[in-house]
């Protein structure tokens, strides 16, 4: 028996099926991935992802150590409750996490890293917080529920108390709001919008109960892994990990180069990769032969070389086979993928293929 989330028995109760998921016993899904999948797409579900770690940095250096720590740069965040997504990089410049960090204020933040990575994550983040005078504190109060589809929020808004409904309010994308013990943002992991909500653990099944009577269907893994590949949301281990560097990864954009003073992390190996110019990048591919994209096939790249996938799957909402690879640079539009010891022809594409309910590919 592997750990279990506050909402364990709620999974139960609603017919999941259980699988050992990096330690933990989680929902599969509950009937039907494909109709889950849609529901997202097409309405609204819900996803128990209390197995996400809660970090909670504070103190007067708060912010000196996150600018520190993070590839992205924290001084950006200027109103309570904003919050950005990062890499923490080691000092090749690798990928160790990638995370969301919420501002409360300069000496007060709020991170979300990955399940799989806890760990390592709390060890990586002790080790480089000992020149700091701040604190790192595991939150294992709450539980966290993801509210996503077209309709999320609504159906989410109809369960909150009045407090809660005034404070997300003309609540912007990627900002959270702290009402009545709910620590509420707008983000999430499936291209859809909606919310991923902290709800104090011992309230967890009730809320999970009123967001079912509001109309708003669990979701399990299977359909949250589809909906994250199909909007071109990295997955930690597949499409990145500290072997990878944010540059190779379609993560540049998280870097935040601004401020030359500010020695983050991994700066120097990513200025030197940056410089010499990098050899790999993570694409989008939508194969046009029959098969399935899985993560591990070789890509033949004519006149080129050779890459791998990282990610792939059959797409619900495309009905195609889609995947992410990482492949030469100097690859075009059309590459080979070795699928059972035949080679099919896959299309490049950006590494986004659904967004919002439409179809971008």
């Amino acid at each position: 028996m592997g750990k279990q989330t506050p909402l364990f028995d709620s999974h139960n109760q609603c017919g999941a099926k259980i699988v050992d998921f990096g330690g933990w016993d989680m929902p599969l899904h509950y009937g039907s991935q494909i109709e889950e999948h849609h529901v997202v797409r097409q309405d609204a579900g819900m996803f128990d992802v209390s197995h996400m770690t809660v970090v909670d940095v504070t103190g007067q250096d708060a912010k000196a150590f996150l600018r520190k720590l993070l590839a992205n740069d924290v001084d950006k965040l200027k109103a309570s409750g904003k919050a950005l997504y990062s890499g923490m990089l080691n000092e090749k410049g690798g990928v160790i996490d990638d995370l969301i960090v919420y501002y409360i204020d300069d000496t007060n933040y709020r991170v979300v890293v990955n399940a799989s990575t806890r760990d390592k994550d709390l060890a990586w983040m002790a080790e480089q917080a000992k020149d700091f005078s701040v604190s790192i504190e595991e939150n294992s109060n709450y539980a966290m529920i993801a509210v996503q589809g077209p309709n999320a929020r609504e159906k989410a808004n109809s369960t909150f108390s009045d407090a809660q409904k005034a404070a997300v309010d003309g609540l912007g994308i990627f900002v959270a709001a702290d009402s009545e013990g709910y620590f509420i943002a707008r983000t999430g992991y499936t291209g859809e919008d909606g919310y991923e909500i902290l709800v104090p653990a011992e309230q967890a099944g009730d809320f999970w109960s009123r967001l079912i009577d509001a109309g708003v269907r669990p979701c399990g893994l299977g359909a949250r892994d589809t909906l994250r590949l199909e909007a071109g949301m990295n997955l930690y281990g597949n499409d990145m990990d500290e072997d990878v560097s944010p540059l190779e990864a379609n993560m540049g954009w998280t870097i935040d180069w601004n401020d030359e003073a500010r020695d983050f992390i991994g700066k120097s190996a990513l200025a030197a990769e940056k410089e010499a110019g990098v050899k790999n990048k993570l694409v989008g591919l939508v194969l046009e032969g029959k098969g399935v994209i899985r993560a591990h096939m070789k890509v033949v790249v004519e006149g080129v070389g050779e890459g791998e996938t990282t990610s792939g799957t059959m797409s619900p909402t495309l009905k195609k086979s889609i995947g992410m690879a990482r492949v030469p640079k100097a690859a075009g539009e059309q590459v080979m993928l070795e699928i059972r010891g035949k080679l099919i022809p896959a299309k490049v594409v950006k590494p986004c293929f659904v967004r919002k309910g439409e179809a971008l590919v």
